[in-house]
């Protein structure tokens, strides 16, 4: 397992692209609870604190499908460089002017929001060009899911240890001045200055007119409302049996088991139709959210949660190779981003929906939403089974070669993921 990790990390930029990515990417990862303790720290109410970080969220998923398809047509440095900077100017301002002027701070929150680079989406255009075994690049795919699980552990201790040291204003800067410091070490290597997306149909829906990729899309708005289901339910069950060490043990517990999930599915060198394996995993992710309906106790609740976690990433990484497949040539940046865009909006719809069912039947039924939510998302991947297992147009189909164990059996990515 470590062999086929190292060997992808070897691989020139690599390693690089990885870090700069995962770098550039933490004020969109800890946005939320950088907001939260800034506006706490400023004297505001929790409940503005949420309405400011539902903004920024509202704007980041607007702006990830938009800015991934001028990626898409002009190449990543010319778009993702100077979002960076205007998402964390918008940001700056924000910590700066502080929540006096009112109208002013939902502004730059959401320009922040909106101009956040679509580095995640530029990163799997990208591993293509730098990986040339297609197996590797399915490993890259799973690795990259894992380490999206530790960015979003660390990047939250890291802003609560800026704000103790110093301020959460102080956070807010530091957190984005990293993020554009990721951003910089990604366009300014040779295979982000190098890539550029194969020649594309004009056509005003861009990645959305491919009927693959929409089912994909519609099956993981589900499988994010039952993510964020979870968050909410922690709460009022944590709320009765310790408090918040218990549910930031819960969390923790989820998020191991993502780790260990993406990190075995990585190891291994999948053959088949991905189609046909990710509704086996949106399966076993639905049936693994059904035990944490017992409500043990917070030992053994840790212990549910980290084994409900634990087809998350595979899922995540073999939606990656799906959405290769079926991009239409020239949108494979747009493509990524709109996956990313409809698993946050669907967590957002899960927190909301989660919050009523759990005041009306408290934990045990808050549990049951997002179990419901991943028999959804099953139910949408095999209605759509015909439309998904026809790959878009122009994509090819490469031979397997007997002589390449890293190569998988299943068809290659389109020519328009290529640089």
């Amino acid at each position: 397992m470590a062999t086929g990790y190292l060997e992808i990390l070897r691989a020139r930029h690599a390693a690089r692209l990885l870090a700069g990515t995962l770098v550039g990417r933490l004020p969109n990862a800890t946005a939320a609870i950088a907001i939260v303790l800034f506006v706490r720290a400023e004297g505001g109410s929790y409940s503005l604190a949420g309405a400011l970080a539902a903004v920024y969220g509202v704007s980041n998923a607007v702006g990830q499908p938009l800015l991934g398809r001028l990626v898409d047509l002009y190449g990543q440095p010319r778009v993702q460089l100077p979002a960076a900077l205007l998402s964390a100017a918008a940001m700056a301002v924000f910590a700066v002017a502080g929540i006096g002027p009112l109208p002013l701070a939902y502004v730059a929150v959401g320009a922040s929001g909106l101009f956040t680079p679509p580095l995640e989406g530029g990163l799997r255009a990208l591993w293509s060009s730098v990986l040339h075994k297609e197996g590797q690049v399915h490993t890259a795919y799973a690795m990259d899911a894992v380490a999206q699980e530790v960015m979003f552990t660390v990047g939250p201790l890291l802003v609560t240890l800026c704000a103790s040291l110093w301020s959460a204003g102080a956070a807010l800067l530091v957190i984005n001045a990293l993020g554009v410091l990721g951003a910089l070490s990604v366009v300014v290597s040779a295979p982000s200055r190098a890539w550029r997306s194969a020649p594309r149909e004009a056509h005003w829906l861009g990645a959305l007119r491919s009927p693959g990729l929409l089912a994909l899309l519609g099956a993981f708005l589900f499988v994010g409302v039952a993510l964020g289901s979870i968050t909410v339910a922690a709460v009022s069950y944590a709320d009765d049996r310790g408090g918040d060490a218990v549910y930031g043990w819960l969390m923790a517990g989820l998020g191991l088991g993502a780790l260990v999930g993406g990190t075995l599915y990585g190891a291994r060198v999948w053959t088949g139709v991905p189609e046909r394996r990710l509704r086996v995993l949106v399966a076993l992710l639905a049936v693994c959210y059904l035990p944490l309906m017992l409500m043990p106790g917070p030992v053994g609740m840790t212990a549910l949660t980290a084994v409900a976690g634990v087809f998350l990433a595979p899922a995540i990484a073999c939606a990656f190779v799906i959405v290769d497949r079926h991009a239409p040539a020239g949108t494979v940046t747009e493509a990524f981003s709109w996956l990313v865009t409809t698993f946050t909006v669907g967590a957002s719809v899960g927190t909301g929906l989660a919050g009523p069912v759990v005041e009306s039947g408290g934990a045990l039924w808050g549990f049951a939403v997002p179990a419901a939510a991943g028999a959804v998302s099953l139910l949408v991947l095999s209605a759509t089974g015909r439309v998904l297992a026809a790959p878009a147009r122009g994509a090819v189909v490469a031979a397997s070669s007997e002589t390449d164990p890293n190569r998988a059996a299943e068809p290659r990515f389109s020519s328009g993921d290529r640089a």
